[in-house]
């Protein structure tokens, strides 16, 4: 059995096959998400405590109207982001052993994306959050736009650039 590897991406481990099966192809893409999402849930459940801890704190209490929404915004994508992260797990523990891995993946991936999204702006809203605390409203905005541009860039647009110039398919 002869095995082809794609060209190795630097601290990349996974190898596509030329003779993988699709259930082989299922079951590594679904471990490989699987390890992703111990990295981002890891961030997630940190940010989230920090959240939840907040109000507790002795000068929550002078926080205007403006850091109150966006400490809100902030909390449900945290807890968004949490949820949907943590979802694949729930959803492969009810969809165990039925046969249904082409599904499980595919939704796992949209979970996991999902997640990512809120996370994202959980992130950029504790960024603001802080920052408005710390330096002031204006700098604080300026701040969290480039933090918020800065993620979009390492988690989207570079992604989809790399996505995009990948043309012999070896991503799958």
């Amino acid at each position: 059995m002869s095995t082809t590897f794609a060209a190795p991406l630097v601290g990349h481990t996974s190898r596509v096959r030329s003779d993988e099966t699709e259930s082989e192809r299922l079951d590594r893409n679904f471990g490989d998400l699987l390890q992703e999402l111990r990295v981002a849930q890891t961030g997630v459940q940190i940010l989230f405590a920090f959240l939840l801890t907040l109000p507790f704190a002795a000068r929550f209490e002078t926080v205007d109207a403006f850091e109150r929404v966006v400490y809100s915004v902030a909390l449900l994508s945290a807890a968004a982001a949490a949820a949907m992260i943590i979802a694949p797990v729930a959803y492969h523990r009810m969809l165990f052993r039925r046969g249904r891995k082409p599904e499980l993946v595919r939704s796992a991936h949209r979970m996991a994306s999902g997640g990512l999204a809120f996370l994202l702006v959980a992130m950029v809203g504790a960024i603001l959050l802080v920052s408005d605390v710390v330096m002031g409203r204006t700098l604080a905005i300026v701040v969290t736009v480039v933090a918020g541009a800065w993620f979009v860039l390492l988690w989207g647009v570079l992604p989809l650039l790399r996505r995009h110039g990948d043309r012999d398919g070896a991503g799958r």
